[in-house]
């Protein structure tokens, strides 16, 4: 699940729509009675459809629902299962997080709990360097899932791949092998680009030396390479790759949590750092914001304004113009500019009221 997903969620409308989503668990014997909580949420979901509408014209959403429960393998399952469901759609997800237990019939997906979730929750991508294939896959917290749209995975089908070298006696086929390489690679990143360009994540590339070497020259998006694990892991189960990835990226990212705190104290000498909460919604919604700071658990219900660049405290939040909490809007708005965003342990922002945004002027 990234964002290119929930984006697409977020597109389907009409109604009725179907989400589903639940807690799981990955051992026994608590993942035993995981089936039993899926069938009786799908029972629920085909009752309330049934009292709603004749069976004929939701026949197709009960298909699709049955078909894609059908599809679960409880070997696989993680923390969370997502499930959305219309007449011509049915996607299933694994999740890394727990999510609560519920059926929600609407004119859209339910996705605030996925938003909250990417937002809260650490993700990267992974990148495998191979010839057959280079696998791409979306990292989330200890967890990977490949990635099999757009392009990925890609075999490298020329010479020196599925193709014989071209050449006779004479030629120095290690550097025409070495160029068609490149070419491959030059392949992949840029089937790359639009995964990052949608969901700027850290990026940790994985592959033989040699093919580390190659890719490093060719690549646009260095600046995205968060580490490299060297070796060669054409065949390493999804499971066992996250094992050796997740304690690199958890080690880079408490240095880079490290230097942003350093930049927090050099923007702050320069006057470049807001730190009401307030203000840096103005600013988030403006585009200033390079980067934000926020704790972990900070969260803040708020009104908006009628212009939208002004934030107002909840008297009540459970009113209905009330956001759950602005500072996942102010996460998105920052993101969507081109900034960056890192979340902090607890108290470290204490002195800032648990947020700071660094502004770009």
């Amino acid at each position: 699940m990234n964002k290119h997903d929930v984006l697409l969620l977020q597109q389907i409308k009409g109604y009725p729509l179907v989400t589903i989503t639940l807690p799981t668990h990955r051992t026994a014997p608590e993942n035993q009675q995981d089936p039993i909580r899926v069938k009786n949420l799908v029972n629920q979901a085909v009752d309330r459809l049934l009292n709603e509408f004749p069976k004929r014209e939701v026949e197709p959403i009960l298909r699709n629902l049955d078909q894609i429960a059908n599809q679960i393998d409880y070997r696989f399952a993680q923390d969370g299962l997502a499930m959305y469901i219309h007449q011509d759609f049915a996607r299933l997800f694994y999740l890394p997080f727990p999510l609560r237990e519920r059926v929600v019939i609407d004119e859209s997906f339910f996705t605030r709990d996925l938003v909250f979730a990417l937002n809260r929750t650490q993700r990267y991508w992974v990148l495998v360097l191979s010839e057959k294939p280079t696998r791409l896959y979306e990292g989330i917290r200890d967890a990977l899932n490949e990635v099999q749209a757009d392009g990925f995975p890609m075999i490298h089908e020329g010479p020196g791949g599925e193709e014989p070298l071209p050449g006779g006696f004479g030629v120095r086929k290690s550097h025409i092998r070495d160029e068609y390489h490149r070419k491959f690679f030059r392949q992949v990143d840029q089937a790359l680009k639009p995964f990052l360009a949608d969901d700027p994540l850290p990026l940790v590339v994985v592959g033989v030396e040699r093919y580390l070497a190659f890719f490093n020259e060719i690549t646009s998006h260095k600046s995205h390479i968060l580490t490299t694990l060297t070796g060669n892991h054409d065949q390493t189960p999804p499971h066992e790759l996250a094992k050796l990835v997740w304690p690199l990226v958890e080690l880079n990212l408490n240095e880079e949590r490290k230097r942003s705190l350093l930049d927090l104290e050099k923007a702050i000498g320069e006057r470049k750092v807001v730190t009401t909460i307030g203000e840096i919604w103005r600013y988030a919604q403006e585009g200033r914001g390079r980067l934000l700071l926020v704790e972990e658990n900070f969260h803040y219900p708020a009104m908006v304004a009628e212009s939208g660049l002004t934030l107002l405290p909840a008297e009540d939040p459970t009113a209905p113009d009330v956001l759950d909490d602005a500072v996942d809007e102010i996460v998105e708005a920052v993101l969507a500019h081109g900034g960056q965003v890192i979340f902090l342990e607890d108290g470290l922002l204490a002195e800032h009221q648990r947020i700071a945004l660094i502004l770009r002027y």
